[in-house]
């Protein structure tokens, strides 16, 4: 008879909480947040969707609450920071932080200035609102005053007769909010195994978290420690901070994370650090998890400063697949000193990847990063990067069309990049872009909308519609700068601010030549876009030809070619397919 799977020694106890009570607890520190829990998501329309379901009467859901003794620490919730004393029974939000969280910040007069928790009362129109930028009008009243019984009283006397009328409403609604009843389940287990085990199945069944939550959740580690210990958030933020390149979503860092350590990416993520994984074959099967952590990293920089530097993708929102970085990561994991033959043809398979990786992977990214990743093997850089290259052998290609420029289309990064390539420079300034400048117009942003605002931004005379997604119609502004009212006038007449030869690298750098400015500076619009696109279009070709070099073989460097030196002298070699320069 097998043995009973451990469990739960005690059944979680079920008990109710008024907003009341709960509230003022996490106030006071003793409401904590597992470092295991994933990050706050939730948005201005979910905290008042929150209030107005409380008002209404709606269930909000159960809390699941770890009871537990805890020290005495500093604590963060939402955009509370709070010196939290020790407390024999802390309650540790195993399910419910979304709503804990809100419900703390939006009450509370410090969490309420800040978004998403800047909710007040619309007296007038009976419905909880966002507060409005500027300044509250008479009948709008912030949560946490109508949540005070004295506060509210105190308000109502300083408003004056305007709002008198009100006063019924709001004390029903100040009512409904203090003695709302929340049901909650405490749990009291010091095992922390049971409960990540918890965690994941209340968040595998309905209401899903994504790979890297439930990862993070189930390899957390102790309470204790875990303010210093890595994780695939802390890693994003570490390599944007080292590279400039932007936020990588952590889905992608735990991608590149498995494929650093394993050929699959896609394997199960439950027996990742287990005595199993370590026996089928894992490639770094003796290091510790936060030894797996730092390397990552260290390998995910690496391909980023290839993309950045050798490929010519200096920000995550240019980048076209993530697929592309999961599968670079592993190669700079297994080989982090490549050689300039390797870089070389490892930038034809990116950009041979970008233009045809979805026709013949058939779209499929998690095909895409699997197949690849299983071409690199260890020791082997010259065959891994060769193996690489042959999946793209019989690939159909043909440069993207800059007809639809939308910026969160594979096509427009790959656009920007070749755009990028003349270092755009500033329509006011003239200085050309770098990676430094871009980085401070997308910060953390996935797309690169912000930097690329159109030139014509309405289009609806005859012949003007159908070009108003062209490229043409975009400028690439990598610089913490507005369009300028007066672009089309700067770009058109000779400035005073401006050497000549300052101005007419403006111009090139945004693919304006001659007959485009020509057309600009009489006002045909249509004249206008018609010649920059053809522009843009060579432009694009020439950097994709540069890049892919389809035409050129994939040869391996000398060093890896199994010469018989006796039988053959340098001068009888035919380096005839050897084209690389």
């Amino acid at each position: 008879m097998s043995e009973t799977p451990p469990g739960l020694a005690t059944q979680p106890t079920a008990t109710t909480y008024e907003l009341g009570e709960i509230v003022p607890w996490a106030w006071q520190g003793r409401i904590r947040v597992p470092h295991f829990q994933r990050d706050f998501r939730w948005q201005s329309k979910d905290v008042l969707r929150l209030f107005d379901s409380i008002v209404r009467g709606y269930p909000i859901g159960n809390l699941l609450l770890w009871v537990r003794r805890s020290p005495a620490e500093m604590i963060k919730l939402g955009k509370l920071i709070i010196d939290a004393p020790a407390h024999d029974e802390a309650l540790w939000v195993v399910d419910g932080q979304q709503r804990l969280t809100s419900l703390a910040n939006a009450l509370s007069p410090e969490g309420n200035k800040h978004e998403p928790f800047n909710v007040v009362y619309d007296l007038a129109l009976g419905e909880f609102i966002e507060s409005p930028k500027y300044s509250l009008e008479p009948h709008h009243i912030d949560v946490p005053t109508l949540f005070d019984g004295r506060r509210l009283l105190t308000w109502f006397r300083t408003q004056g007769p305007d709002v008198e009328d009100y006063y019924d409403k709001a004390e029903e609604v100040s009512t409904k909010l203090r003695q709302y009843k929340v049901p909650a389940y405490l749990v009291r287990q010091d095992d922390l195994d049971i409960l990540t085990d918890i965690f994941d199945r209340m968040n595998n069944y309905g209401r899903r978290l994504n790979r890297a939550e439930i990862f993070t959740a189930l390899n957390a580690g102790a309470e204790e420690g875990s303010e210093t210990r890595l994780n695939f958030a802390r890693i994003s933020d570490n390599v944007a901070a080292r590279t400039l390149f932007g936020t990588i979503d952590v889905n992608t860092v735990l991608a590149s994370f498995l494929a650093r350590r394993g050929p699959d990416p896609t394997r199960d993520i439950r027996t990742e650090f287990s005595s199993e994984m370590r026996r089928s074959g894992l490639e770094f099967p003796t290091e510790d998890e936060q030894a797996a952590y730092r390397e990552a990293e260290e390998a995910l920089v690496r391909a980023v400063i290839f993309l950045i530097e050798v490929a010519g993708v200096p920000h995550i929102a240019l980048l076209p697949y993530r697929a592309q970085l999961v599968v670079l990561t592993r190669f700079f994991a297994h080989f982090p000193e490549p050689s300039p033959n390797t870089l070389r043809l490892l930038r034809r398979l990116f950009w041979r990847l970008s233009i045809a990786g979805p026709s013949v992977f058939r779209g499929s990214f998690t095909q895409f990063s699997r197949i690849l990743s299983n071409k690199i093997r260890r020791g082997d850089e010259e065959g891994s990067v060769q193996a690489l290259l042959e999946t793209m052998k019989d690939a159909v290609h043909s440069p993207p069309s800059p007809d639809r420029f939308r910026t969160n289309e594979a096509t427009a990064k790959i656009v920007l990049s070749a755009w990028w390539s003349l270092r755009p420079r500033s329509i006011v300034s003239g200085l050309p872009a770098d990676v430094q400048s871009l980085s401070s117009v997308l910060g953390d942003e996935q797309t690169p909308v912000s930097a690329t605002p159109y030139l014509f931004p309405r289009l609806n005379e005859p012949g003007e519609k159908d070009k108003r997604l062209w490229a043409a119609n975009r400028i690439f502004l990598p610089f913490g700068e507005d369009f300028p009212s007066e672009a089309i006038k700067m770009l058109t007449e000779p400035r005073i601010d401006l050497d000549q030869s300052i101005q007419q690298a403006v111009l090139e750098s945004h693919l304006i030549d001659d007959r485009a400015l020509e057309a600009l500076s009489r006002g045909d619009r249509i004249g206008f876009l018609q010649a920059r696109q053809q522009r843009i279009r060579t432009q694009l070709e020439d950097f994709l030809a540069r890049m892919t070099e389809w035409k050129y073989e994939d040869t391996p460097s000398l060093d890896a070619l199994d010469l018989d030196e006796e039988e053959q002298s340098d001068s009888e070699i035919d380096f005839s397919n050897d084209r690389l320069q």
